[in-house]
């Protein structure tokens, strides 16, 4: 876990669609067969790259990027309890994430 300190929000998600492009661009898994479920590259989480702040503790602010395993991107808000933000027509899950997080 690797973790990074920004002054301003815009430089925090900058640094995290970096980080989830170069993860995505890298990321290929397999199948993985558990006895009673299958679980296809897709529906696992290769990576996830989240943002918290300013405070330290209780945040007000937390969101992220999961890659997952066949190279796909979704950004979430929240933390314990995310929620998946929906994409507008035409717009990437990091700007779906800026538009959220720029609400918060």
């Amino acid at each position: 876990m690797q973790r990074t300190r920004f002054e301003r929000l815009d430089q925090a998600l900058d640094a995290l669609e970096q980080r989830a492009r170069e993860f995505a661009g890298a990321t290929s898994r397999n199948p993985v067969d558990a006895k009673l479920k299958r679980f296809e590259p897709v529906q696992q989480v290769a990576a996830r790259i989240e943002v918290a702040g300013p405070q330290r503790f209780l945040a007000s602010v937390h969101g992220g990027v999961d890659v997952r395993g066949d190279g796909s991107t979704e950004a979430y808000r929240g933390r314990v309890r995310r929620e998946v933000i929906e994409q507008r027509r035409g717009e990437t899950p990091y700007a779906a994430l800026r538009r959220a997080l720029g609400n918060a």
